[in-house]
């Protein structure tokens, strides 16, 4: 899930601002963490504290009111509300925040089912849930390749084959095609993550790649970043650059995460 914050983070001051410049700072004084970092600490609150999903989300989007960028016109109205109810959402807000599930489940069905669980509460379009789950299984697809010690190369062909296969998404994507298009939907998204990765040579190559491109730069920077994780990992430089945005609570979250998770995965 650090894989998330960190696209997060990097693409945060490109959100309303877009870049095409690879070579971009990625961790200035104008970068922050968004909504995007606060949904996905949510999620894995969620996850290891046996929460429901919508009360999580509810619970940590009210303690941030007002993150970089704001939320979403009808998200913010969900946070608002005393008694929030999905409204057929098909943004990409789902697929940014699921990457926990992707390493928590140990099952690829339960990953599917734990994904969608995570979107019904505000992005219960058919869309909606697709895409928070072709990113789940994105994570695990790559998660189950690298313990088998195969190929990078043979990693991400498992993952795109995986993805493809599932979601039915066109990745034969052409960069003129996509490059400043501000697309916040899933199925506008998701596609465009899988792409990148899939020209990928590293993690942050894939991070430089999503922001770079233009296009809606923290959603599609948490996104590649997640995924990106799974299969590169992430250099220990830009680990403790993303912890130096982060408050205490995410900080404690993360560090749970580390202990119960990661390790376990490892």
């Amino acid at each position: 899930m650090l894989g998330a914050i960190i696209g997060d983070i990097a693409g945060s001051r490109y959100e309303f601002n877009p870049t095409n410049d690879y070579n971009f700072e990625m961790f200035s004084k104008e970068a922050g963490y968004t909504d995007d970092t606060i949904c996905t600490c949510a999620i894995a609150d969620a996850l290891l504290n046996d929460k429901d999903y919508g009360d999580a989300l509810h619970e940590w989007c009210r303690k941030y009111p007002h993150p970089m960028g704001g939320y979403g016109g009808r998200f913010a109205q969900w946070v608002r509300s005393e008694n929030p109810q999905p409204y057929g959402s098909y943004g990409n807000g789902s697929a940014m925040r699921v990457s926990p599930v992707g390493w928590f489940c140990k099952r690829r069905q339960d990953v599917l089912e734990e994904a969608k669980k995570t979107a019904l509460c505000t992005h219960d379009h058919p869309e909606g849930v697709k895409g928070a789950q072709t990113v789940a299984l994105a994570i695990y697809v790559a998660n189950q390749h690298r313990r088998c010690h195969e190929q990078t190369k043979d990693v991400i062909k498992s993952v795109m084959d995986a993805c493809v296969d599932f979601s039915g998404y066109d990745i034969d994507i052409r960069k003129e095609d996509v490059e400043n298009r501000f697309d916040e939907t899933c199925q506008g998204t998701v596609p465009v993550a899988l792409w990148v990765i899939n020209q990928s040579t590293g993690f942050e190559d894939a991070i430089r790649r999503a922001v770079s491109l233009g296009a809606d730069a923290d959603t599609l920077g948490a996104i590649v970043g997640s995924i990106a994780e799974a299969i590169w990992g992430i250099p220990e430089d830009m680990k403790a650059a993303a912890l130096s945005y982060m408050d205490d609570r995410m900080k404690k979250v993360l560090t749970r995460w580390k202990e119960s998770v990661i390790a376990e995965d490892d």
